[in-house]
């Protein structure tokens, strides 16, 4: 009984076929995909553990820094191309050969390399003087506007002096007598140009 069902099934079932030209190369072709995006995984886990040994070779900069400036936002970034965020406008990233470090700035006419090495302690000095020029741009700024209300009161939005009312008004009666004079010397015009 058992017996009889296998060979009814088998005599259903029509014979394998060998694949035929186009199916083995689909089998093959995606076989070599994903053998390549292995390799490019391994790549990306690559600079993922090199970025993370940066990132640790960062620890005591970063611990040293005053904690009321928030400056700096150490983070890696895992996408197509992995970061190391030390702010908003600088990070760091692997270059093309995986094997070096490349310190950017980001800047508004574009980014500019500070720093490319395989070295981790030639990026640590360049990320450290990076953190000292911020925190000193920050300490002048702070310095230059102490208090950023009175100034602006005393300069005026701009830098300015703010206009007195006086001015206006004499501009203002100016125009209005400027405009009446005009305005009687067309009617005289006119008025001689009418016969009579």
């Amino acid at each position: 009984m058992w017996g009889r069902k296998r060979k009814v099934a088998e005599a259903l079932a029509p014979e394998a076929a060998p694949p035929g030209p186009l199916k083995e190369a689909v089998r093959k072709t995606r076989i070599e995909i994903a053998e390549k995006s292995s390799v490019v995984v391994d790549l990306r886990d690559a600079e993922l553990a090199r970025l993370e040994l940066l990132n640790d070779a960062l620890d005591p900069l970063f611990e040293e820094t005053p904690p009321d400036i928030d400056l700096f936002d150490r983070v890696i970034s895992h996408g197509d191309t992995p970061r190391l965020w030390i702010d908003a406008i600088a990070h760091v990233v692997m270059g093309r050969d995986k094997r070096h470090y490349r310190f950017v700035h980001d800047t508004r006419y574009g980014r500019k390399v500070l720093a490319e090495s395989s070295d981790i302690a030639a990026i640590v000095e360049a990320v450290t003087h990076y953190v000292a020029a911020r925190i000193i741009e920050r300490e002048r700024a702070l310095a230059e506007d102490e208090n950023p209300l009175h100034a602006r009161l005393h300069r005026g939005v701009y830098g300015r002096r703010p206009r007195r009312g006086w001015r206006m008004l004499r501009a203002f009666l100016f125009g209005l007598i400027a405009g009446c004079v005009a305005l009687f010397a067309m009617l005289w015009v006119v008025a001689s140009r009418l016969p009579h």
